[in-house]
């Protein structure tokens, strides 16, 4: 199985081999990458910043649309042709792209969406930036 990361900032947490503990961003690329996906889909949003320079520094390679709803499709469309689709997009917009995740849906197309969010911190400080 392909997830099984431990959180970086964990303290005392190690993997089982000894080696630094992968974050979950990366691992899920990782997954993502040995499942045959080279290219995500995708709109930069403060949410998915990390995120964002993760895949930049993966074999996967980021593809900009011009709107969310366009990197769903783009998504879709490349699950059809290649088995699995990916899309990252943030928090708040990011909901437009409801309309291509229907699509797939109903086409029965793979498609995954990495999607940003404020962190619990955020949320008890009442900082977020939508």
């Amino acid at each position: 199985m392909c997830l099984k990361a431990a959180p970086n900032n964990v303290k005392g947490s190690e993997s089982s081999d000894g080696h630094e503990p992968r974050s979950i961003g990366n691992t899920l690329l990782d997954c993502l990458y040995s499942r045959g996906l080279e290219h995500i889909f995708g709109i930069p949003g403060d949410y998915v910043l990390r995120m964002d320079k993760l895949i930049e520094q993966h074999q996967i390679q980021y593809i900009n649309g011009t709107s969310e709803n366009s990197a769903g499709y783009m998504a879709d469309a490349y699950a059809r042709l290649r088995g699995l689709g990916a899309v990252c997009v943030t928090y708040g917009v990011g909901i437009s792209i409801v309309n291509a995740v229907s699509q797939a849906y109903v086409e029965s197309s793979p498609l995954v969406v990495i999607s940003g969010a404020p962190g619990m911190g955020e949320y008890a400080n009442g900082q977020k930036l939508h």
